[in-house]
């Protein structure tokens, strides 16, 4: 079952669930981010794109994240970072980003998300974003949620089916990962109960 979600500044947006608070982080979370990725090189090096160096300093996560809240401001982004609940001041779990939001007749996003590499096997990513879709879809009533996949992140491809996504193509070539081009898995998910687009 979904946790209440807690009403508050738009700035401050915080859900919980069981194990987990999410919530929108200022430039004042650059040095957790910047801690995070140093932490989760090489985790995540099978994943992610090439990142230059200036990417793991908190001089970088502080413009960037500045820029982010601008986006949320503005509806075109939500970033959510995912924190323990029993200790929220502790390392990052992770986060997901719902970005490129689009309105109108499209109503949609791409969603990604990052775990911590000691939180991976224990449902912390499935917990969290199970609130955070269905803040998405209920709060901010968007109507289709897209989410892509190396071939090869098998975790990732059942953490998406299990949350409902189904696959829709196979994109060649589809990003820069981990020296080469890689091929795609294209999933999404659509809202249970859309509202009609405000044109």
């Amino acid at each position: 079952m979904l946790a209440s979600r807690v009403a508050m500044d738009p700035l401050a947006c915080v859900l919980e669930t069981p194990r987990l608070l999410l919530s929108v982080p200022g430039p004042d979370f650059a040095p957790r981010f910047a801690a995070f990725y140093r932490h989760n090189r090489e985790h995540l090096a099978t994943w992610d794109p090439p990142y230059p160096p200036q990417f793991y300093t908190e001089e970088h996560w502080r413009t960037k994240l500045a820029d982010e809240q601008a986006n949320y401001l503005a509806g075109t982004q939500l970033r959510l970072v995912l924190l323990a609940r029993a200790a929220p001041d502790e390392p990052l779990v992770g986060f997901c980003n719902f970005s490129q939001i689009v309105r109108k007749a499209f109503q949609a996003c791409y969603l990604g998300y990052s775990l911590d590499k000691q939180a991976v096997g224990r449902g912390l990513m499935s917990e969290g974003l199970a609130e955070a879709i269905a803040y998405v879809f209920g709060t901010l009533g968007l109507h289709r949620i897209m989410a892509n996949y190396l071939p090869t992140n098998v975790r990732s491809g059942r953490l998406l089916r299990r949350l409902g996504f189904v696959v829709e193509g196979y994109a060649r070539n589809y990003l820069f990962i981990d020296g080469q081009w890689r091929d795609h898995i294209l999933t999404s998910l659509t809202n249970p109960a859309p509202a009609d687009p405000q044109l």
